[in-house]
């Protein structure tokens, strides 16, 4: 495969460069002081269409694919920015895309696309059942008109900051189904509709990553919320999660070029006992090898998001790129603490906020112990453990 960019792709980054020029390292460091949301880059981002990448032209987007979205992700953080902020809006394209109706398309996809809409989160997890989605008890009820949903949510990201909501619910009790997986059903919740019936709660974390409880009661939902068929909404979701995990591969990748980016500037500029300690291979062989291996994770998440736009089975590939490449990160991050010594841990450096926003996606979106279970049962025919770590 080439994976070589083209002229026009090389363009995409360099706008993106200079988009992220305008909102430099102080600007990440007041919002993290004041965990703040960073509304002017959303906006800015969404101004220049760079959120509706992959929605069709047909509905007003850029019709682009997943290798697109991975340079806008990953020249986000690599320009010292952090794209979670609003990665979700690529992402959860990817369900609605595949499975929403045509009448929820039409409606809703040129909205988001003119940056009048957001769609922003998504709500999977609950307390009980962590990474095991098949033990939600989140419960969508049918009624006359619609649905009446109860349950729990939790780590649903920038609820404050969208109008939608994608919701996995219980359709049927996991005891009256075939398989665990089946009977979960998707639906797209109008926020602004759902008023009192979600009541939403901040969780505070190390990072600034606005993260909050839901608690769901009596929401009602007409039929046409529901995305694709009642009692699949497991398998719609996965659609969305392998988008997800080359997403998050592309943003790590782009913490890995941040740090040794400002590693290597560091290290041949920093003179100690008259010479600069990028001199020094107990320097400079940390930095080349996070080079390498976030080079390395590069590939594999290329070969991921081509398999993607091409409609490919690419299970094993995103979950292999998210872990690899978040590993990466990982050790471009702890490489950088060590170069810049005690000034690493300087607010005004920037690296510490960099150091704590790298070490999230070793665990979240989903932890690398899951992402190799699935490696292990899916790719390697191993006996099955206790999870399958989430794509397919």
């Amino acid at each position: 495969m080439d994976f070589s960019l083209t002229a026009e792709q090389q363009d995409y980054r360099d706008a993106i460069r200079a988009l992220c020029k305008k909102f430099p390292d102080s600007y990440w460091r007041e919002l993290d002081a004041h965990k703040r949301y960073p509304e002017d880059f959303v906006r800015a981002l969404t101004d220049g269409g760079w959120l509706s990448v992959m929605i069709p032209t047909d509905y007003g987007g850029a019709g682009l694919g997943i290798v697109e979205a991975c340079l806008i992700l990953e020249e986000v953080n690599a320009s010292g920015g952090n794209a979670a902020a609003c990665h979700a809006q690529i992402y959860t394209m990817g369900a609605l895309l595949r499975h929403g109706s045509e009448a929820q398309k039409r409606k809703h996809l040129p909205e988001i696309a003119a940056g009048r809409l957001r769609l922003q989160s998504m709500a999977v997890t609950e307390p009980e059942a962590g990474s095991d989605t098949s033990r939600i008890t989140t419960f969508a009820r049918k009624v006359d008109d619609g649905y009446l949903v109860n349950g729990q949510k939790v780590f649903t990201s920038r609820v404050q900051h969208s109008d939608l909501l994608l919701l996995l619910a219980r359709t049927a009790r996991a005891e009256d189904v075939p398989r665990k997986t089946d009977g979960m059903s998707l639906f797209l919740v109008d926020l602004r509709q759902a008023r009192s019936a979600i009541e939403v709660r901040p969780i505070e974390t190390m990072v600034n990553h606005e993260t909050n409880a839901l608690f769901i009661t009596d929401l009602h939902l007409s039929d046409d919320a529901l995305v694709g068929e009642e009692g699949n909404g497991f398998r719609h979701v996965l659609d969305g999660l392998n988008a997800e995990r080359i997403l998050i591969a592309s943003e790590s990748i782009g913490d890995a070029r941040w740090f040794v980016d400002r590693s290597v500037a560091y290290a041949g500029e920093r003179v100690v006992f008259g010479r600069p300690i990028g001199a020094n291979q107990a320097v400079q062989f940390p930095i080349a090898r996070a080079f390498m291996h976030a080079q390395a994770a590069s590939l594999v998440r290329w070969q991921a998001a081509t398999l993607f736009d091409a409609g490919a089975s690419c299970g094993a590939e995103a979950n292999t790129a998210k872990l690899l490449a978040s590993e990466a990160a990982w050790e471009a991050a702890e490489m950088a603490m060590t170069t810049h010594g005690g000034s690493g841990m300087a607010v005004e450096a920037g690296i510490e906020r960099k150091f704590r926003e790298a070490r999230l996606y070793l665990v979240a979106p989903v932890t690398n112990n899951l992402v190799t279970t699935y490696v292990a049962e899916h790719v390697l025919g191993l006996p099955r453990s206790y999870g399958t770590g989430g794509s397919t």
